[in-house]
C-alpha cells in the first residue's frame, strides 16, 4: 500500500466510519497504511448531526448541507443504532431511555471517535468542486475550494470514498397556485424550529418519515391544526385531534388548499417533506452515482463499489433502517477490499452478485420485508470482515416491534423501553410523557428523572 492515497469526501458518520476503519488497522498494528484525506465542507465533524440556524447558504456561500432541526428526538430505538464496539452504557455511564433528542445522540457518537487520533485526516471547510479519473494513470484529481486559504486545491488519489449523504438536496415540487400563496413555502431542508408555526394550521405535502416527525413537532409545540397531505397511502396513525391526513394537494388559491378528494382547506404555512435528490455536482457523469432513495442503488457492487470504476467508492447511500453500524461494517469491507484483505471480483461476477440482490430488492413487500432484507445486507458484509459482532437479526425483531409501537401511539412511542442487543440493558423510561417534555438539550435531558423499568418488574 506504499503511496496509495485516499480521498474520503465527508466528515458525517459514513465518513467518520471509513477514517475509524483505517485508525483501527492502524492500532492493530498493520503497515504500510495508505495516506488518507478528508475533506469536509462544514467546520465540524458530525454532518447531519449537527444543528445550524442557517438555511439556504452558509457563510462562505456553499448550500446549506443540515437539515437539522430543533426539539428532534431519536424516531427510531436507539438500542438499533447502538454501535458494536460502544455501548450508551459505556458512554453516559447509566442506563437512558430508548428515545433521545438530537443532542444526546450526537454527544454520543462524538464520544465514540478518538477525535486528537482522526484530525489529522481532516480538512474543515473545503467543499469539493470535481473530480475526474485518469484511466491512463487510474488516478482521480480532485479539486477542492479551501475556504480556510480563500484558495483551490488539487490533488490525485487512487480511491474516492463518496460520504456526502443523500439527505440534503432538497426535491421540490410544485403545486399550482403555489406562487400567489400568502403564507410561507418551505422544504423540510430548511425547516429549524417548530416554534415558528405555533397556532397555525399548517400543511405537510408528503406520507414519510419528515412529514410524520415535523407534524408531529408542530403539534406538540403548539400549531393549531396539522394536515399531513399524502400521494398514494395515509400513514394511517391514530392521530390526536388537530392533526389529520389528506389526499394530494392538487392547488391553492390564496391561503385555501384544495385536495384530491374535493375538500379544501386554510393554511397558513406549507411545508414540502417530499424527499431529497441524490445530487453530486462534482462529478461526471461517468462516476455518478444515479438512482433514487432504496435500500439497494443500481450500479453498486455490495451496495458500495461503483460497478464502472470500482475505485469510486459509496458509502450510506441505502435508504436506511439500520444507521451507523451498516455505516461502520460498509467501511470496514471497503477498507479491506482497499488493503487487499478482501479480493474484488471481475467486472461479470460483480454483476451476477448485484443482479441476485437487486431481484431481492424487486420482490419486498412491506416493511418487515425491507428490514430483513437491510439485515441481511449487512450480514453478507459482515461476515467477510473484522468488524465486531452485534446481533444485526435481533436488531432488525426490535425494527418491527418499533413499528407495532408506532401504530400504538404516534405520540406515545417515543416513551417505550427497549433491551439493548450489545449489553442486555434495559432502557429507562422517560418521566413524564414525551409531549410534555420541551427541552432537548444533552443537560436538560440528563437532568431528568429517568425510571428504572427493570426495578419496577
Amino acid at each position: 500500500m506504499n503511496n496509495k492515497k485516499i480521498a474520503i469526501l465527508g466528515a458525517g458518520p459514513s465518513g467518520l466510519a471509513q477514517l475509524r476503519a483505517f485508525e483501527a488497522a492502524r492500532r492493530a498494528g498493520v503497515k504500510n497504511l495508505p495516506e488518507i484525506v478528508c475533506y469536509e465542507k462544514q467546520n465540524a465533524i458530525g454532518g447531519m448531526w449537527n444543528y445550524t440556524w442557517r438555511t439556504g447558504l452558509d457563510k462562505n456561500g456553499e448550500p446549506v448541507h443540515g437539515s437539522m432541526y430543533r426539539y428532534l428526538w431519536s424516531n427510531g430505538p436507539k438500542e438499533c443504532l447502538e454501535f458494536a464496539d460502544y455501548s450508551f452504557d459505556e458512554h453516559f455511564g447509566q442506563a437512558i431511555p430508548s428515545y433521545p433528542p438530537r443532542a444526546v445522540l450526537r454527544d454520543y457518537i462524538m464520544g465514540r471517535i478518538d477525535q486528537q487520533a482522526i484530525s489529522k485526516y481532516i480538512r474543515f471547510e473545503c467543499p469539493v468542486r470535481w473530480v475526474t479519473y485518469d484511466d491512463s494513470t487510474n488516478m482521480f484529481t480532485v479539486t477542492v475550494m479551501n475556504h480556510k486559504t480563500g484558495e483551490q486545491e488539487t490533488n490525485e488519489f487512487d480511491y474516492v470514498v463518496v460520504a456526502t449523504g443523500h439527505f440534503s438536496t432538497p426535491n421540490m415540487p410544485y403545486f399550482k397556485g403555489l406562487e400567489n400563496f400568502h403564507g410561507r413555502v418551505l422544504h423540510a431542508h430548511d425547516f429549524r424550529d417548530a416554534l415558528e408555526f405555533a397556532g397555525q394550521d399548517l400543511l405537510l405535502i408528503g406520507a414519510s418519515f419528515s412529514a410524520e416527525d415535523i407534524g408531529s413537532q408542530c403539534f406538540k409545540y403548539g400549531a393549531k391544526s396539522v394536515t399531513l397531505s399524502y400521494r398514494d397511502q395515509p400513514l394511517g396513525f391514530d392521530w390526536p385531534e388537530g392533526m389529520e391526513e389528506r389526499p394530494l394537494l392538487t392547488h391553492v388559491d390564496g391561503n385555501i388548499g384544495y385536495f384530491a378528494d374535493g375538500t379544501s382547506k386554510h393554511f397558513d404555512s406549507i411545508v414540502m417533506c417530499t424527499g431529497y435528490l441524490f445530487h453530486f455536482p462534482f462529478l461526471p457523469d461517468e462516476l455518478r452515482l444515479k438512482t433514487h432513495n432504496c435500500l439497494y442503488p443500481d450500479n453498486l457492487y455490495k451496495g458500495i463499489f461503483f460497478q464502472n470504476n470500482p475505485q469510486l467508492i459509496y458509502l450510506g447511500m441505502q435508504d436506511q433502517y439500520f444507521t451507523f453500524n451498516m455505516f461502520d461494517v460498509q467501511a470496514w469491507y471497503a477498507r479491506d477490499v482497499i488493503l487487499g484483505k478482501i479480493p474484488l471480483p471481475e467486472k461479470e461476477q460483480r454483476l451476477v452478485d448485484m443482479h441476485h440482490w437487486l431481484e431481492r430488492h424487486e420482490q419486498l413487500d412491506g416493511e418487515h420485508d425491507n428490514i430483513d432484507f437491510q439485515a441481511s445486507y449487512i450480514r453478507d458484509l459482515h461476515k467477510m470482515t473484522d468488524y465486531p459482532e452485534f446481533a444485526v437479526e435481533e436488531q432488525g425483531e426490535l425494527f418491527k416491534t418499533w413499528l407495532k409501537d408506532k401504530q400504538k401511539g404516534i405520540m406515545t412511542f417515543r416513551e417505550e423501553s427497549y433491551t439493548s442487543t450489545v449489553t442486555g440493558t434495559v432502557a429507562t423510561q422517560l418521566p413524564a410523557p414525551w409531549l410534555d417534555i420541551k427541552g432537548d438539550s444533552l443537560e436538560s435531558f440528563m437532568a431528568l428523572d429517568f425510571i428504572d423499568v427493570e426495578s419496577q418488574d
